[in-house]
């Protein structure tokens, strides 16, 4: 499932979703099957480092009010993760 943003930190989410605050949580709640939601805090910076570990561990719903940077970082940490393809490929050649 492709990483979703929820832009609005009031906004309810889906009643199907386990939201999660910590790593841990993050982990538990991912390696069970569930659908994991989180809401990014903090200033942007914080914001994107947070949701890059969240996402490489298994969370997949995350609320914030920086959409664009965080989508960028999240599209960052699936390519590295191998869960997509990267959006450009350049071969090193020396």
């Amino acid at each position: 499932m492709t990483p979703v943003l929820v832009t609005g930190l009031d906004r309810p989410l889906d009643p199907s979703w386990v939201e999660a605050g910590s790593a841990a949580e993050v982990e538990r709640h991912a390696r069970a099957g569930h659908t994991v939601a989180v809401t990014l805090s903090g200033d942007e910076t914080t914001q994107l480092a947070t949701a890059a570990v969240f996402a490489w561990l298994g969370a997949r719903v995350f609320r914030t009010a920086h959409e664009t940077q965080v989508r960028l970082a999240l599209d960052m940490t699936e390519s590295l993760a191998g869960r997509r393809p990267p959006a450009l490929a350049r071969r090193g050649l020396a």
